[in-house]
């Protein structure tokens, strides 16, 4: 005997209203009353037919959604690659800056380097030509020395030639 999917059940109940307990009144009424009797009334092929329309009705829709969410996630993957990469490649750049940056302050360096070595390459040029003209100076100085020094010797000489002799005697 079938009856419609839904109505066996209340018919059933309607039919044979059982109390176990004491007598309820129709605002004290267990919302578990007849659960037992319901179950074992509902026909196993019944319960299949919902189960299978319940299924066939949402499973092509959580098929769709598992096709979407798998390839929302591969997209993930493929962003998160992508992602990576872009990092890498910033900070390969922020190291070519760096490199850079150490190159700059290198060559600025460099420069410092052989300017200070021109300036004491000039310094001992200055020197050395200082050290010459003080040697030069030195030398003149020396001789002006000397002839005055023999200056004053044939002076002294030709004073001492000047000066009257006595005459001798003989």
């Amino acid at each position: 005997m079938e009856q419609p999917e839904g109505k066996e059940g209340f018919q059933l109940e309607a039919a044979a209203p059982e109390q176990t307990g004491p007598a309820l009144d129709s605002c004290q009424a267990s919302p578990d009353e007849g659960l037992i009797e319901d179950l074992a009334i509902v026909d196993k092929k019944a319960v299949e037919q919902l189960t299978e329309g319940l299924i066939s009705h949402y499973l092509p829709d959580l098929q769709r959604s598992k096709l979407a969410l798998q390839e929302l996630t591969q997209n993930q993957v493929v962003l998160l690659d992508t992602l990576e990469q872009e990092i890498s490649k910033f900070k390969e750049c922020n190291s070519i800056l760096d490199i850079n940056a150490l190159f700059s302050e290198a060559k600025h360096y460099h420069n410092k380097l052989v300017n200070i070595r021109k300036e004491m390459m000039m310094l001992h040029e200055k020197t050395s030509k200082l050290k010459k003209r003080a040697l030069k100076l030195q030398q003149k100085r020396q001789k002006e020395e000397l002839e005055r020094e023999q200056q004053r010797e044939k002076e002294l000489e030709r004073e001492k030639q000047l000066t009257a002799k006595p005459a001798r005697r003989t």
